[in-house]
């Protein structure tokens, strides 16, 4: 068993019994890694407590890493970066919900992998310091792309489709995978720009989910076991 101090993005945070917690993380130093945290549902628990687990919260944490196949264990947790308007802001508790279900179900590697942290990490603090994030989700799930293996390439531009199985542009518009006229149209908005420019980017709120669909189907045809964040009506609900 090693002890190792490392920063720590929580994905999710399941109850297991009446007092503990199974908690997944994304660290900075070894990739997703799961911990049981005991007792820490107890009342007037002091120490760890249950408020550190929220969704994407940033932590700075001391833990023992097993070197087999089981859980590992929590020995000190603080917030590394607190957010000052995520958890009181209902459209950004929303987004934060729905991107750690997408997270928790994209990244599965335990390695470490500095440039990725770095990108959740500097995404979600520019999501607490500006007010317009309707489509920071988006451009947050096209840019993660990148990291995982599969943005779209940005050569054959001029064409008037794009194929989402090959992650290219076509215009073969009988293939199924191939989004054109106003599907691909909206797509083509995010492609490119970075969170600072977002806010130049103007979707209704139907070609918000329209966007939102296809990024999610591009994903689905990358990864495998990727599946419809539950999330996602509530999204939606959000943005209505």
């Amino acid at each position: 068993m090693a002890v190792l101090t490392t920063k720590a993005i929580v994905f999710s945070a399941l109850k297991y019994g009446d007092t503990s917690l199974i908690v997944k993380c994304y660290t900075q130093e070894e990739g997703i890694k799961t911990y049981m945290v005991r007792g820490v549902l107890k009342p007037k628990k002091k120490g760890i407590t249950a408020a550190y687990f929220q969704p994407l919260t940033q932590l700075k944490i001391v833990a023992n890493h097993n070197t087999k196949n089981t859980l590992n264990s929590l020995k000190e947790v603080q917030v590394y970066e607190p957010y000052k308007t995520v958890y009181n802001n209902i459209i950004k508790q929303s987004v934060v919900l729905f991107l750690s279900e997408v997270l928790n179900n994209a990244i599965q590697e335990e390695e470490q992998n500095a440039t990725l942290y770095e990108y959740i990490e500097t995404a979600l603090q520019w999501l607490d310091l500006h007010d317009n994030v309707a489509n920071f989700h988006l451009l947050f799930l096209l840019n993660l792309t990148g990291f995982l293996g599969f943005y779209p390439e940005l050569s054959d531009a001029n064409k008037n489709g794009f194929d989402l199985a090959e992650g290219v542009f076509s215009e073969n518009y009988a293939n199924k995978n191939v989004i054109y006229k106003n599907d691909f149209y909206q797509f083509k908005k995010l492609l490119g720009i970075n969170f600072d420019k977002i806010q130049e980017v103007s979707f209704s709120k139907e070609e918000r989910q329209i966007v939102l669909q296809i990024i999610i189907q591009y994903f689905k045809l990358h990864l495998g076991n990727f599946r419809n964040p539950k999330s996602l009506q509530v999204l939606e609900t959000v943005f209505s």
